[in-house]
């Protein structure tokens, strides 16, 4: 049976894609899945997070892969034949370059960051992810809890009427601090509350996709 594929995808920098993405991988490798992570970004933060990893432990414990727009298809087809859960970081763009990406995804996840700019924005990825017939989950990312500005992100979200996840994400230096170290958050404080985030967000995707 196939893997199954996760594409992290938002039109606007600075959303928390690559965060997003490598805690994500982290969470299914500590559940027990075979885990491969695509980047598709020319940055490759991605790339140098798993770099780090591989550097600090030795084996990563995942599998790292690159292509640019034209190749998706083909390594996510390899990487999903031995895989369990294959996660594709994307370029911070929305154009026909990530159309393999999306058209690839079992789902695609928007990191949408607390500010209306970035809201804005996610309607180019929700209209690509459309026409290629993609189930999406809006995630309100980096957002400060308590906050009237995250109350106001997370009703306009829900009255976007796409599906939106329970869980929002906080704006932790946890994340940008095991980013660095090539780790996810819920390997450094597994009670913290980053990693009941990230938990709390992989299990709400569990249940979206049947992992």
């Amino acid at each position: 049976m196939a893997g199954t594929t996760l594409t992290i995808a938002q039109q606007k920098g600075g959303s928390g894609k690559t965060t997003l993405a490598v805690n994500l991988a982290v969470y299914f490798l500590q559940a027990g899945r075979s885990v491969a992570v695509l980047d598709t970004d020319p940055q490759g933060s991605l790339g140098r997070w798993f770099m780090t990893r591989r550097e600090r432990q030795g084996d990563a414990g995942l599998e790292f892969s690159t292509a640019s727009a034209w190749g998706v298809s083909y390594e996510v087809e390899k990487l999903r034949k031995v895989h369990d859960v294959v996660i594709v970081d994307t370029p911070p763009k929305a154009d026909a370059d990530l159309r393999p990406a999306l058209r690839e995804a079992d789902l695609v996840v928007v990191p949408v960051a607390a500010s209306h700019v970035d809201l804005w924005a996610t309607s180019g990825v929700l209209e690509l992810a459309e026409r290629e017939s993609r189930p999406t989950l809006l995630v309100l990312n980096r957002a400060r809890a308590g906050t009237k500005l995250a109350d106001m992100m997370t009703q306009e979200l829900q009255d976007l009427d796409v599906p939106t996840a329970q869980t929002v994400i906080g704006n932790r230096v946890a994340f940008a601090e095991t980013l660095g170290d090539g780790l996810g958050v819920v390997e450094r404080a597994k009670s913290g509350p980053a990693a009941v985030e990230v938990v709390a967000l992989a299990k709400e995707i569990d249940e979206a996709t049947g992992l």
